[in-house]
C-alpha cells in the first residue's frame, strides 16, 4: 500500500508540473491583436504584450546592425517602433507595406518589438496569376 501511495503522489506532482508549465507558457505567448488606432484608444497599453498592425511610413526605415527603427501608421496616427532581434526580416518589409509587430508599448510612446511580420501585398497575387495564365501549355 505504501508503494502505491508514493506512485500516486509522484503522478500527481508530475501532472501538476506539466499543467503549470503549459499554463505559464500559454500566458507568456498570448498577445492581443490591435491596429494602430486601437492601440492609441486603449486606456493603459503599457506593459501589455500586443500585436499591432499598421502601414510602414515611407522613408522611416533605419537599419543599424541588429537594430531597426521605423514608424507604422493607420488613419493618420503614427507609432514609432524599435526592433532588436536576430530574425532575418522578410524581403517584403519595405516602405508602405502592412506590417504586424509584436512586443510592448513603452511609457515613452515607442513600441518595442521582438517580432516583425510583413504582409504580402495583393499585387504579388495578381502577378502570380498573370504568370500562371501566360505559362499555360
Amino acid at each position: 500500500m505504501k508503494g502505491k501511495g508514493k506512485f500516486i503522489a509522484g503522478a500527481v506532482i508530475i501532472v501538476a508540473a506539466i499543467a503549470w508549465l503549459a499554463f505559464s507558457g500559454f500566458n507568456e505567448s498570448k498577445s492581443y491583436y490591435k491596429t494602430v488606432d486601437e492601440l492609441m484608444a486603449m486606456k493603459d497599453p503599457h506593459n501589455v504584450r500586443l500585436k499591432v498592425a499598421g502601414d510602414v511610413v515611407k522613408g522611416t526605415i533605419d537599419r543599424q546592425g541588429r537594430h531597426l527603427s521605423f514608424k507604422i501608421q493607420q488613419k493618420g496616427i503614427i507609432v514609432p517602433v524599435n526592433y532588436v532581434g536576430d530574425e532575418t526580416l522578410p524581403d517584403t518589409f519595405v516602405d508602405g507595406v502592412q506590417a504586424v509587430v509584436e512586443g510592448t508599448y513603452d511609457q515613452a510612446g515607442v513600441f518595442q518589438a521582438d517580432k516583425i511580420q510583413a504582409k504580402c501585398a495583393s499585387k504579388y497575387q495578381a502577378k502570380q496569376k498573370a504568370y500562371e495564365t501566360q505559362n499555360k501549355t
